[in-house]
């Protein structure tokens, strides 16, 4: 009997073991979860006062002790209100008392990690008095796994996994405008297929701008319009200004204030349009943005022209429905007049591993530097780790799923019938032989 409970014993550890190494998931839901609640739940006083995260008893429960001669009340531990399990992790939720705050918890995230043996620790404010940490059991960007079933919507993909176990999602309407950087070999292109790939079954024009001439080429099929050289660059860069201004005379016209007229109703953007009446949404992806904004001579008229006209669509594209996605391996004062303009306007702060930490200051300078510090911290194994960062001064760390140049090029072929012909963008049409696509492309309402 014994023997055969040792080796039921040595199997259970086995299978652990195994599901450790290939599944890590189904491990942390079999055997970790468990472990995990059991250290959380034991533990938990221990590792608020060895922390440092508890406060001293009331003022009265300390006046009581001394005038009936009792011992010094304890610290006040936190109260934790619940623990809640997760497919990565476990989220706890907890009740400051008086005098606490959510960044006493931020900074000791590192020694509650030692504390509860998890992975990574993160927390965040629900609201006043209350904050949620999330501990995250295992190396969840080491094999990155995405859900079966993200949450999608029009101008919102799953991009990659957060640190957390969440999902990070490149939401168009919420951040219209984005920058991304990186070094050679960071990640960056991983990141731009993986987008290219999310985006191209949605009813979405895709414009490209490509100097290098092999980054999106392969794609051409579900674009509707590409620029390889920075002479049509520009040319397709104004042509986009001048898209933008008749959509805004659109959007004018419609607008139809009177004293009876619906605050919802008030058009301000081509979303308050009606659909008959709705510009298809453009994404916009320049590969390397040093290529249109470095020149060698010292007034360059069509420098100027490309800068000028990228600055104005991140001020106004947004409302007209035009969005940007600029990928660089540097983006500094460097690049010449505008480009700290044009910076100030991409709400959308992304960066993979780089090679200096003033690289990582053009994009987080003016966010955390932490973020920046995060960010020279990548290693070169990792590929597709990157950090983002927000405009409320939040940062997370994600890892893109790797995405073949094939796997985004089967997806660009498959709905290439989505393109839509857009007639002032026509002369930038890729020039293909499209008796291969199943159907023909959309052309645009006007």
């Amino acid at each position: 009997m014994l023997k055969l409970l040792v080796i039921a014993l040595a199997v259970l550890v086995g299978l652990a073991l195994l599901l450790k190494w290939r599944r890590p998931v189904w491990y942390w839901l079999s055997f970790g979860v468990g472990l995990a609640m059991l250290r959380v739940a034991f533990r938990y006083a221990a590792v608020m006062e060895a922390c440092r995260l508890t406060v001293p008893a009331s003022r009265m429960r300390r006046a009581l002790a001394r005038w009936m001669k009792k011992p010094v009340p304890q610290q006040r531990v936190p109260r934790l209100l619940w623990i809640r399990p997760t497919r990565t992790g476990l989220r706890l939720r907890i009740r400051l008392w008086p005098g606490q705050d959510a960044f006493e918890f931020a900074a000791a995230s590192d020694r509650l990690r030692h504390s509860f043996a998890v992975h990574q620790v993160t927390s965040r404010e629900i609201k006043p008095g209350v904050i949620e940490i999330a501990l995250t059991g295992y190396d969840v960007l080491k094999r990155v796994q995405m859900p079966d079933a993200p949450d999608r919507g029009l101008l919102k993909i799953p991009l990659a996994l957060v640190e957390d176990g969440t999902v990070h999602y490149r939401d168009y309407r919420e951040v219209p405008h984005a920058i991304t950087v990186g070094a050679t070999q960071s990640g960056k292109s991983v990141t731009q297929r993986t987008v290219i790939k999310e985006l191209a079954s949605q009813p979405v024009a895709l414009v490209g701008i490509d100097c290098k001439k092999i980054e999106l080429g392969p794609f051409a099929r579900r674009f509707s319009a590409l620029a390889d050289n920075p002479d049509d660059a520009m040319e397709l860069l104004e042509a986009l200004v001048a898209r933008m201004e008749i959509t805004y005379d659109t959007i004018r016209r419609e607008q139809r204030i009177s004293a009876d007229t619906p605050d919802g109703e008030i058009a301000a953007n081509i979303w308050d349009l009606p659909e008959d009446l709705r510009p298809v949404p453009i994404v916009v992806t320049i590969d390397e943005i040093a290529e249109l904004a470095l020149s060698t001579k010292k007034n360059d008229p069509r420098r100027d022209r490309i800068v000028k006209a990228l600055v104005r669509l991140a001020q106004l594209g947004r409302a007209a429905g035009i969005f940007l996605d600029i990928y660089g391996q540097r983006f500094g004062s460097e690049l010449g007049d505008g480009i700290t303009m044009l910076r100030a306007q991409l709400t959308g702060r992304m960066v993979h591993r780089v090679n200096d930490e003033s690289t990582a200051k053009m994009a987080f300078g003016d966010i955390s530097p932490h973020a920046v510090f995060a960010a020279t911290q990548i290693p070169n194994s990792r590929r597709g780790m990157a950090v983002v960062g927000y405009s409320t001064g939040d940062w997370v760390r994600i890892r893109t799923p790797f995405t073949t140049m094939r796997q985004a090029v089967a997806a660009c072929n498959k709905h290439a019938h989505l393109a839509p012909d857009l007639p002032e963008l026509a002369r930038f049409r890729p020039l293909l032989d499209l008796a291969s696509v199943e159907a023909p492309a959309v052309t645009e309402a006007a």
